[in-house]
């Protein structure tokens, strides 16, 4: 990868030998491999058994979990902010595996509709609920720095599973408690 991104440097007309780029492809390449590390990370690791047994049924929500991730189209990076909401049957799944859930996706290349739908899949096969939900509230650098170049545009994409598509209570409950400060 390293080589690839010399090769890019001189592409671009740079001289990868002067000093400020000596380091800058082995730098670029560990960066990318950061940037695309949910390729080496299962479901399963993430979860790591933090499955649990219990009668709740209300439901959770954990909202403006931070997301980085890679556009697939110009290998540009695009964030936000992912909500969750869950309705349990009889297992919850702790808290913060539902940002490790949002860090094996995101850290992909990808597009933000199916981020989000990967993330509902997720924890739709983690606790097998009567519904999930995911907001996903994303800046897309691709729009802000090329092309359109729209800085304060926001994509916000949604996937309702189960309960949270069939019942408009159950979906006006949840953004609701997405958009509650």
């Amino acid at each position: 990868m390293s080589k690839s991104y010399r090769m890019l440097l001189s592409s671009l007309g740079e001289d990868p030998e002067r000093q400020g780029l000596l380091k800058t492809p082995e730098r670029a390449a560990k960066a990318m491999l950061f940037f695309t590390k949910g390729y080496d990370q299962s479901l399963e690791e993430a979860l790591n058994g933090a499955v649990f047994d219990e009668d709740h049924d209300e439901m959770v929500v954990v909202k403006d979990i931070e997301m980085f991730s890679m556009c697939e189209h110009h290998l540009v990076p695009f964030y936000g902010k992912v909500s969750i909401g869950y309705l349990p049957c009889k297992k919850i799944l702790g808290l913060s595996k539902l940002a490790r859930i949002v860090e094996i996706f995101s850290r992909r290349l990808q597009v933000q509709e199916r981020l989000t739908k990967q993330i509902a899949v997720a924890v739709t096969q983690a606790v097998q609920p009567a519904g999930v939900a995911v907001i996903i509230e994303g800046v897309h650098m691709c729009m802000v720095m090329r092309g359109v170049q729209k800085i304060n545009s926001k994509t916000v994409t949604s996937t309702m599973l189960g309960v949270f598509r069939d019942d408009p209570k159950t979906r006006e409950e949840f953004l609701t408690l997405c958009n509650n400060k």
